[in-house]
């Protein structure tokens, strides 16, 4: 049996006829760039999000730094983000001059530990980027206190979380921004690169429409520096036919977590291997990556490849130790939370379609393995 990670050629399968009818009038409308299907995109990202704004641009990436750039974050700030990540979280603050500030996390949700938050504010600090890692979100009311009392700017990454709710609120809906990607492994993919900006300020949403069009509101006029982060038109298209689907992809994801959590627990395995775990009450999970801990993370990985069951580890080393970043002064035991669930994590698959007798696999070759 071979299971992939994520099956993104049956998931289009399932909508082709819908996609390439899509795709075919955006061909014949000779408008490629922004334009209709864009802003019809926003209109319908800003509706499910429960947000008043959305900004298509050209990647999660860059949702993250105009966002960053449209707070007026300048060279010598610090911005305050969790080390176990995806490296864009972190890339952003430094593309902008600005120092990344590593905090650990929570063993349990992996999210930003928000009582470290605390230790890392100097007064260079100006903003915190709390990332809702694996569909899961950051304990939101705690760090919007702390930003509070720190007059502080927040922007959510919410790159993986779209959909996701803290105590009944969307994610997207705490800070002044919120990221979204729609890289095609995400939760709502695009067929290449996408990203969109959420928020309630209209004024902020206006100067990301500016920033994301090289400055400038009209054709050869500009207000200041800005960028070619604009949204292909066929990406939007294509992301107007899967947001119809999205709410149902997003039932089948935590059906398959539920499924796995059920079939670890009758092979008892659940006290040999760390299940993903709500953090909080009344938040929703979005299982953008079902993702298990294990101290024999390497060899089991090899195993279940063997077998046909392709996994992902997400992330192998936390960003404070990456190379890059060296000239920070970061050392090896500083955030030790996420320096050992590194070695540990392991992806399984997650994607919509996956059926229990796949999991029932998946689970059985944990078992031989453990055992």
């Amino acid at each position: 049996m071979k299971i992939p990670l994520l099956d993104l050629r049956g998931q289009y399968q399932q909508i082709k006829g819908e996609i390439k009818a899509a795709v075919n009038s955006v061909l014949e409308s000779g408008q490629y760039i922004l334009g209709e299907q864009v802003e019809k995109l926003e209109k319908e990202i800003a509706s499910y999000c429960g947000v008043d704004y959305a900004v298509g641009v050209a990647s999660g990436t860059d949702a993250l730094l105009l966002s960053l750039k449209a707070l007026e974050i300048k060279p010598g700030d610090e911005v305050i983000l969790p080390t176990f990540t995806f490296f864009a979280t972190a890339g952003v603050i430094s593309h902008l001059g600005a120092i990344p500030a590593f905090v650990d996390i929570d063993p349990i949700s992996y999210n930003i530990a928000p009582e470290k938050i605390k230790e890392k504010i100097t007064d260079q600090t100006r903003a915190i980027i709390p990332v809702h890692l694996f569909g899961q979100p950051a304990e939101m009311d705690k760090i919007m206190e702390t930003a509070a009392d720190y007059n502080l700017k927040v922007v959510e990454d919410a790159c993986q979380a779209i959909g996701a709710k803290y105590q009944g609120i969307q994610v997207g809906n705490f800070g002044n921004a919120a990221a979204l990607s729609f890289f095609p492994s995400k939760n709502l993919g695009a067929y290449g690169d996408g990203g969109m900006v959420l928020t309630n300020d209209k004024l902020l949403a206006e100067k990301i429409k500016r920033l994301r069009l090289h400055g400038g509101e009209r054709k050869y006029y500009h207000q200041e520096i800005g960028y070619n982060s604009r949204l292909d038109a066929i990406q939007a298209a294509i992301l107007r036919v899967k947001l119809e689907y999205l709410t149902e992809w997003t039932d089948n994801r935590q059906r398959v977590a539920v499924t796995y959590n059920s079939a670890f627990k009758e092979n008892k395995l659940d006290g040999m291997v760390s299940l993903p775990a709500k953090k909080i009450r009344d938040s929703t999970h979005v299982f953008h990556q079902y993702v298990i801990r294990t101290g024999d993370r390497d060899r089991l990985k090899l195993f279940l490849e063997k077998n046909g069951v392709s996994t992902g580890i997400y992330y192998p080393l936390p960003l404070h130790l990456q190379k890059c970043f060296k000239g920070l002064g970061y050392q090896e035991g500083e955030l030790p939370v996420a320096e050992k669930i590194c070695k540990q994590v392991l992806a399984l698959p997650i994607d919509p379609g996956l059926n229990d007798e796949e999991i029932s696999y998946i689970v059985k070759l944990f078992a031989s393995k453990m055992r």
